[in-house]
């Protein structure tokens, strides 16, 4: 009796799960406001780079254009009501990343559907390995992080992560950001011997 009950509770637990609800497993939703934006993103990277650095990996640098896809890709993941790497219009990550001008190589995109905060999401990516792998990839240099949040409070995450360098150059030293002017001085990069 109790495996009967059981087989019909789970397909509506699954049914409740996919709802459009409104609202997290708690019923909380976490709203974006404009003002919030930036400070988003900044909590983002700081984030990524803690972890990245705990692991002895360079610090990531916001890239505009790798944002630039992320925030469309985002959006059309709404439009279409699924959180998947293809877009309505059948572009690849790659596709979406050429279109936004970014003169590197993509490394990686993770997706995510949720109600949940950035760094909530963060977290539920760490846990996996294949979208971790995303986030500590050794050869990432850049990131690209957006969002688009439904009426109902659901978010569509995107990061995507990406470098300009070759393979096999390695920068001799991290890269340093004037906070005074937001620019960027890199170092001449190296190729490494192999």
């Amino acid at each position: 009796m109790v495996r009967i009950a059981l087989l019909l509770f789970l397909p509506l637990l699954t049914l409740a799960a996919c709802s459009d609800g409104g609202g997290g497993a708690d019923g909380h939703v976490y709203r974006i406001r404009g003002k919030d934006a930036g400070n988003i993103q900044i909590r983002m990277l700081d984030s990524i780079n803690a972890l990245r650095s705990s692991s002895g990996l360079v610090p990531l640098q916001m890239n505009a254009q790798l944002t630039s896809a992320a925030a469309t890709h985002s959006k059309d993941m709404s439009v279409q009501n699924r959180p998947w790497h293809f877009g309505s219009d059948g572009s690849s990550p790659l596709d979406r990343v050429a279109r936004a001008g970014y003169p590197g190589r993509l490394l990686g995109e993770d997706i995510s559907e949720t109600f949940e905060s950035e760094l909530e999401t963060l977290g539920a990516w760490v846990q996996n390995p294949g979208t971790k792998q995303v986030i500590m990839d050794p050869a990432a240099r850049d990131l690209g992080f957006a969002w688009y949040q439904d009426s109902n409070g659901k978010l569509w995450w995107t990061l995507i992560t990406g470098t300009t360098e070759q393979p096999g150059v390695v920068p001799s030293a991290p890269a340093v950001t004037s906070e005074a002017t937001g620019i960027v001085d890199l170092p001449a990069p190296t190729r490494s011997a192999g």
